[in-house]
């Protein structure tokens, strides 16, 4: 009986106390706290599954547009549906039938241990290991031929790692556009990977010297193989351009699709 007569008297003292009291202005500061955390958590839950839907079309428009066929008249699922996609196995060069294409991305997020590799060097700044596996596209024309293969593509600049995607030409060879959509470079410095100008430069570019070596260079001078492998480098933004040329020679050699160009080359990959 003391204990609730007690309990009560707590109450009612806390009850009676000025408004500007120690005691309730950290009761109220912590019930704002609890309901503000309670209606964040609830928010973020219910808007999750359009997070991430509109995350998923925001990455098809990067693909529509890195191989020139994005037409905001068209509806993105609808333009989407004339790629082809791929899990390519890197180390073979090879599809692989190991995964659902449907869950495919999924579980290349959560960075799974049965698709995920050590590298042994790794200039493109990928923390050490690196998917195994990778969703690629191809695009064909209306005879069904090959016309164009979009490859995702990463590796870190300056401040942040870059996200985005190459087409190629049928040939694995020429470059036919290059975009990030993820970034978090410098405003006006090594955020101008997005200038339309910039991308531009790498139309018609080519990966590979007609001797098989990989030739493509971001850089301020050409290289030695001449201006068919040569994209400026951006102005005012040296480390951001050594970023990009490292993860472009990176993902077109033979750590990344390497071997899968060769075979396109070759005419054993459709």
């Amino acid at each position: 009986m003391s204990d609730t007569n007690e309990q009560k008297g707590m109450i009612r003292r806390f009850l009676d106390a000025p408004p500007d009291s120690v005691g309730k202005t950290v009761f109220v500061a912590v019930a704002l706290c609890l309901v503000a955390s309670m209606v964040v958590s609830a928010a973020a839950v219910a808007l999750r599954p359009i997070q991430e839907e509109n995350k998923l079309r925001d990455k098809r428009i990067n693909v529509l547009q890195v191989a020139g066929v994005y037409d905001e008249n068209v509806p993105v699922a609808e333009a989407f549906a004339d790629f082809e996609p791929h899990v390519l196995d890197l180390s073979r060069g090879a599809y692989s039938d190991q995964f659902e294409i449907e869950t495919f991305d999924a579980l290349a997020a959560s960075d799974d241990p049965a698709i995920v590799r050590a590298l042994d060097e790794d200039p493109a700044g990928l923390g050490g290991q690196m998917q195994a596996y990778r969703m690629i596209y191809l695009l064909r024309d209306d005879a069904g031929d090959l016309d164009k293969v979009v490859l995702p593509i990463e590796g870190y600049g300056l401040w942040s790692t870059l996200y985005g995607f190459i087409a190629l030409e049928e040939n694995g060879n020429d470059i036919f556009g290059l975009q990030f959509y993820q970034h978090g470079e410098t405003p006006g410095l090594g955020a101008e990977v997005d200038n339309p100008r910039w991308k531009s430069l790498w139309n018609g570019k080519k990966l590979f010297t007609e001797e098989g070596q990989l030739a493509i260079t971001v850089a301020k001078a050409a290289p030695p193989a001449g201006q068919d492998y040569h994209v400026d480098a951006l102005a005012g933004a040296t480390l951001t351009s050594v970023g990009v040329d490292n993860l472009v020679k990176f993902w077109m050699g033979q750590a990344g699709y390497g071997t899968f160009l060769e075979r396109l080359q070759a005419g054993e990959i459709d």
